[in-house]
């Protein structure tokens, strides 16, 4: 997205509030006092005089406004603009001018969750918080329409765009090393930066933006709970397995050390055997007491 003529914002300095309303009451009793020596004098010439100076109080009262902190008046007059008030007061401009107010807040913007396609196409279900407020004031109101809504929207594209470009869990893709849900950071980096990139045009800064669900889609996630309950299990055989083995090894070497028992090569396969069946197994060992040879 271009813009070919950006709006900038640049400040503007008007008049103090409180001068200018001493200023109108100076003209409304003015214009009393008018009416006053009109009515005395029975001179209805002075009435036109009173008139101006009545019609010069109630357009003095249309061109004063408030500015309360953090919140902006961009003033446009004819079409024009003038230049944002940003300073916190009471102020008096052109009775003319449009005062446009435009919250320099920070706002939160908690998106829906939405259905997308991760990396390698599986639908999950993902959405976002984001943390922005007005940079450039004359951007916002200027150059895109309805801003806040326009925040809305490209939120939602980015946030497609870089779910797109990552698998939901590792071991998924050797291609791409950053995950949904295993690289939170990452991601959230990624997305800032994308959002920051498509708001620019409005005038927007993005101090924050962070994923607040991540799911698999209904329609998928009972067999991808069964897909992580199984790389469980294949993890934790994985590791008893390597430990029963290396307690093999060390009783077999304890038993050579010590000679507590000649072993042959037949009798310590059979010992290794019923080690590993003991310590692989998922119930408790039941012994069998052997009261011949190991032959009979």
């Amino acid at each position: 997205m271009q813009n070919r003529n950006p709006s900038q914002e640049r400040p503007f300095a008007p008049l103090s509030g409180y001068t200018m309303l001493a200023l109108a009451f100076v003209e409304l009793g003015a214009a009393i006092g008018v009416i006053v020596v009109a009515a005395m004098n029975d001179a209805p010439g002075y009435l036109a005089i009173s008139a101006v100076l009545a019609l010069g109080f109630f357009l003095t009262l249309s061109g004063f406004f408030i500015v309360e902190p953090n919140l902006g008046r961009a003033l446009v007059l004819f079409g024009k603009y003038r230049g944002t008030v940003r300073m916190p007061g009471f102020w008096w401009t052109n009775p003319f001018t449009s005062k446009k107010k435009i919250s320099l807040r920070a706002h939160n913007l908690n998106g829906k969750p939405l259905k997308v396609n991760d990396l390698l196409g599986n639908p999950i279900e993902i959405a976002l918080v984001v943390v922005w407020q007005v940079q450039d004031s004359a951007q916002a109101l200027f150059d895109v329409e309805q801003f806040e809504h326009f925040v809305e929207v490209q939120s939602e594209s980015a946030l497609r765009l870089v779910a797109s470009r990552h698998p939901y869990d590792d071991g998924q893709a050797h291609e791409v090393q950053t995950t949904l849900r295993g690289s939170a950071d990452v991601v959230a980096q990624e997305l800032q930066s994308e959002l920051q990139r498509r708001l620019q045009l409005a005038g927007v800064e993005v101090l924050e933006a962070r994923l607040t669900h991540l799911a698999y889609a209904p329609e998928i996630a009972a067999a991808m709970l069964q897909r992580q309950q199984a790389s469980a299990i294949i993890a934790a055989r994985k590791l008893i397995v390597e430990g029963a083995v290396g307690m093999v090894e060390m009783a077999l070497e304890k038993l050579s050390e010590k000679q507590t028992v000649v072993l042959d090569d037949e009798r310590r396969a059979t010992l290794t055997g019923n080690l590993l069946v003991v310590l692989c197994g998922q119930s408790n060992a039941q012994p069998v007491v052997n009261t011949g040879g190991l032959y009979n």
